[in-house]
């Protein structure tokens, strides 16, 4: 089976990490996969900001809890000692389909890698915070961007899931007899 369509069948959702960091240069590749993801109108839209610095983390996974309404103490990244974060320019109609297209793929990618991935939400709600737009000024980023999501990345701790079964009734077909 072509290695692309295996990844996209066996890759899952990570819930618990190691603490290893993980090299810059698996980062720079991940980050590549996403600039590469499909985009309205070739536009390239989307940023992605890379964060491995420990306590700039753990201010975003302290604030992503609060604004998930879990208790103190709960990580919402697993354990993931890396994230990448995903936005797209407010003013663009597709941002939001675009920087999704950019999270599948930064999944692919860390799979392919022999890494594991989450999206974690609430990205939005962070970048509306005068924290979130104070970060993007700090990074020299003037323009409006929405937050789409957070791809946790890390070794997996433990087994990695297997794919449930797939639910039946969910393909339909208009096609020529």
């Amino acid at each position: 089976m072509n290695k692309v369509l295996e990844a996209m069948k066996e890759r899952r959702s990570i819930r618990s990490f190691r603490p290893d960091a993980v090299p810059q240069e698996l980062l720079d590749r991940i980050m590549e996969a996403g600039l590469y993801a499909a985009n309205g109108r070739g536009s390239q839209n989307t940023i992605i900001i890379q964060v491995t610095k420990k306590s700039v983390r753990d201010e975003i996974a302290e604030m992503n809890r609060k604004i998930g309404g879990w208790d103190e103490g709960f990580d919402p990244f697993y354990g993931a000692p890396a994230m990448l974060i995903v936005l797209g320019k407010k003013d663009w109609p597709t941002h939001v389909y675009d920087g999704s297209l950019v999270m599948g793929n930064l999944m692919l990618a860390c799979h392919e890698l022999g890494l594991g991935s989450c999206w974690i939400h609430r990205a939005k709600e962070e970048f509306e915070t005068e924290w979130g737009r104070n970060l993007l000024k700090s990074l020299g980023i003037e323009e409006e961007y929405e937050g789409i999501g957070h791809c946790a990345i890390g070794y997996v701790a433990g087994e990695y899931p297997k794919a449930p079964e797939r639910k039946e009734n969910r393909l339909f077909y208009i096609r020529e007899e």
